[in-house]
Formats: C-alpha cells, sequence, structure tokens
C-alpha cells in the first residue's frame, strides 16, 4: 500500500541547532529511495507502506547514534484505495482551484 506522510523529527537534549540531525534524517529517507520534500518544519514523504515506516524507523536510530538523548516526532500519514495519488496530485488539485 502507498502513503503519503508529513515527518517532523526533534531531536531534544542537543541544544538550539538541529539542522544536522535533521540532514541526518534528510540522508536516510533518500537513501532509502523514497519521494521525499523538506519544509520548513519537516519533510513530506511518498512511498510504500514498509518503506516509509523503515525509514522513519531508521531516522530515529541515526539521530540517536549522533547523540540525541530524546527525540518527539510529529507524524502524519494518509492512505488511499480508490485511486493511485502523488504528492503532486495533490498540490497541483488545490493550485487549479485557486485559478477558479
Amino acid at each position: 500500500m502507498r502513503v503519503i506522510a508529513d515527518l517532523c523529527v526533534v531531536p531534544l537534549g542537543v541544544g538550539v541547532s538541529v539542522s544536522k540531525y535533521v540532514a541526518a534524517c534528510e540522508r536516510v529517507l533518500r537513501e532509502a529511495g523514497l519521494e521525499i520534500r523538506l519544509h520548513a518544519y519537516g519533510t513530506n514523504i511518498e512511498g510504500e507502506w514498509d518503506a516509509v515506516f523503515a525509514a522513519i524507523r531508521r531516522c530515529h536510530e541515526v539521530v540517536h547514534e549522533l547523540g540525541a538523548p530524546r527525540i518527539s516526532t510529529t507524524l502524519k500519514f494518509g492512505t488511499r484505495t480508490d485511486r493511485a495519488q502523488t504528492m503532486d496530485d495533490k498540490v497541483r488539485s488545490v493550485e487549479e482551484k485557486m485559478c477558479d
């Protein structure tokens, strides 16, 4: 089953800047071969269910390996069975309606 997810991984106890941890997680997602889009407060991910959730788990492992003692993660995700839909499809649908 395909899934589109919005992931926000926040390492705790590592100081103010978290960009090195976010970059490590982005590398994990990219190496997993997933369609990803970094945005200001997280990452959109598109792919097969098992691959997406395995990569999210790996993000946690890598961020802990980098020294983060705690991680707080926000995850939203959705699936469809009526038709295939991509992140691009969802954005395009809204943008088309804005032109009306």
